[in-house]
């Protein structure tokens, strides 16, 4: 899956207390509908997967059960992109315009929308460039 446009890069701490990967996050489809969530590829850091950090974050609690277990972990990735865009602790880098690539782990169509998302891609990026 390949993506043009506004891309945040932000840490995630996926196990405490110093587990750490790299992740982006960007929006595609009408209206940004659908959010692209990446761990990007730096050796000396972890890549988890992404849904199963935030099952062992037991999203389930901060975002209900009724919409399944997995629309509560696509979630819980959604907030962590979406929070880190708009000004989440920690540095971020924001990239205006940005293409970028992800090898598609999961699709994750919500049971209600998210931030306004209605779909979460998320994977692994094998690269990103800035223009």
């Amino acid at each position: 899956m390949a993506v043009a446009g506004r891309v945040t890069v932000y840490r995630l701490t996926h196990r405490w207390p110093d587990r750490r990967c790299l992740v982006a996050y960007t929006t595609t489809g009408a209206f940004g509908s659908t959010a692209v969530v990446g761990v990007l590829p730096v050796p000396e850091l972890e890549h988890p997967k992404l849904l199963e950090v935030a099952a062992a974050h037991h999203a389930p609690g901060l975002y209900g059960s009724r919409g399944g277990h997995e629309h509560a972990c696509a979630c819980w990735v959604i907030c962590t992109g979406w929070s880190a865009r708009i000004g989440g602790s920690g540095r971020r880098l924001d990239l205006r315009r940005a293409d970028w690539s992800l090898r598609l782990g999961r699709r994750v169509e919500l049971a209600r929308p998210m931030y306004g998302h209605d779909v979460l891609h998320t994977g692994t990026s094998p690269s990103t460039t800035a223009s």
